[in-house]
């Protein structure tokens, strides 16, 4: 038997690592199901309701996942030790039937405008299981491997772009085959249910502030203790609008402008992302996770302004690689950032952060939206003169080519804020002797 799989402290530490890959792979195949499905969800579902702003539904349908996301980790955190990591998985598991479940049959409970709020609330009860899903398998790894955070959070965060993979192919093969988008959020509910039996079987651990003693209004206080804490709060807040923002978005906005389904370029950039986040522990140690995410800053921007301008399945192919190296250690990395540095918050600290993450995208998916439908009604010379183009015409084509760029040029200029942002921490922390953060006393930067 090896050393991950052999019981420690009456817990298997095997089984619970990949209790926490299922239910990440879930949450990832949910993210890229509801990505892939978006499109026909806007077409069939959206633009008979109001053609002019069903990017901005569809936007803000996506967001609510997000919403979902951020509050369930908002209040999973604290409590988790109170909860325990198996009831939070086990309630993970009924948001993923439950949600799907109701997207599914949105249409027919609901008649025209009355449909939007029922595909919302679907997507916001996937996003309930997708919170509590970061919610106790990152403070439950952090538990485990507290001398590998960064390596171990790393390689369990492979797992959301394999899931991203997984789903996003089945989505561009149902897409391709006209096959009922319906059939692919159904999906979501097959890992979703082998999460909650395979969770019911084991015994969980408590958080690292639990084991250290910490009390529950100290861990709570912990974050106000140190104001710095603050600071990769609002980084982590810039770092998911980086990331996840744009993966939602592909779909819908790069579709007609790379001549591919969008949701292939989230799929290959998510393998990119798999082979390259299981050697992120050795980076870090090299230069520091802040050394790693200030270098991660220049491809992020470079890919999302190139992915702005693409205009082939070529130079969509090359933006996306490019995005790919930039961001594929961003999420995990920040997670380990704060355990080191602030480990008596436990579960609370890294679920702020989390929180942090998702709050970003509920915000910016409806903003990437509207900005998208205010470019192409400009493009167009008007509401009007829009409900008159015909689809696969020229010029429709140049209107939403012209509205992709602009989103994806939007988004772009977070990075080259993260940029500045990472690099004066980084000195800061040079300065003061920090080090290796991945080994470094949490103290130091405090």
């Amino acid at each position: 038997m090896s050393e991950a799989a052999k019981p420690a402290d009456g817990f298997n530490r095997g089984a619970l690592f990949w209790i926490g890959v299922t239910a990440l792979f879930t949450a990832a195949m949910a993210n890229s199901l509801r990505v892939a499905m978006s499109g026909a969800i806007q077409h069939g579902v959206f633009d008979p309701i109001d053609a002019a702003h069903s990017g901005e539904l569809i936007g803000a349908a996506l967001g609510a996942a997000f919403g979902g996301f951020a509050l369930s980790l908002f209040i999973v955190s604290p409590i988790l030790d109170m909860l325990g990591c198996k009831r939070v998985l086990i309630f993970a598991s009924l948001a993923y039937v439950s949600g799907s479940t109701l997207i599914i049959f949105a249409p027919q409970l609901g008649h025209g405008p009355g449909v939007v709020p029922l595909v919302s609330a679907g997507m916001a009860l996937t996003g309930l299981g997708w919170g509590c899903t970061e919610g106790s398998i990152n403070p439950m790894t952090a538990a485990l491997y507290p001398n590998d955070k960064t390596n171990r959070l790393n390689i369990l965060h492979a797992w959301w772009p394999a899931g991203n993979v997984v789903g996003g192919l089945i989505g561009v093969w149902f897409n391709a085959s006209n096959i009922d988008w319906r059939l692919g959020i159904a999906l979501i509910a097959i890992p979703g249910a082998l999460l909650g039996v395979w969770a019911a079987t084991q015994k969980f651990p408590k958080t690292e502030a639990a084991n250290m003693g910490v009390s529950f209004g100290s861990m709570l206080a912990e974050p106000f203790k140190h104001p710095t804490f603050w600071i990769f709060f609002a980084i982590m807040f810039l770092t998911a609008s980086t990331e996840l923002a744009p993966g939602n978005w592909v779909q819908v906005a790069l579709t007609d402008t790379v001549h591919m389904q969008g949701v292939l370029l989230l799929v290959y950039v998510s393998a990119i992302m798999f082979v390259m986040r299981h050697f992120a522990g050795a980076l870090a140690h090299r230069i520091s996770d802040m050394g790693l995410l200030w270098f991660c800053t220049i491809p992020a921007a470079g890919g999302l302004y190139l992915l702005s301008v693409a205009n082939s399945p070529v130079t969509g192919l090359i933006g996306a690689t490019v995005w790919a190296f930039g961001v594929c250690f961003m999420w995990p990395t920040m997670l380990a950032a704060v355990s080191h540095r602030y480990p008596r918050g436990g579960s609370w600290t890294i679920g702020l952060v989390g929180t942090a993450g998702s709050l970003a995208i509920q915000f910016v998916l409806p903003i990437l939206g509207a900005i998208y439908d205010n470019a192409k009604l400009e493009r167009a010379g008007g509401a009007d003169a829009f409900a008159k183009l015909q689809e696969n015409t020229p010029q429709m084509a140049d209107v939403l080519a012209y509205a992709a760029a602009r989103s994806f040029q939007s988004v772009a200029l977070i990075p080259c804020v993260l940029f500045v942002v990472f690099g004066i921490v980084w000195g800061l922390e040079r300065k003061r002797k920090f080090g290796d953060a991945t080994a470094a006393p949490a103290s130091t930067f405090q």
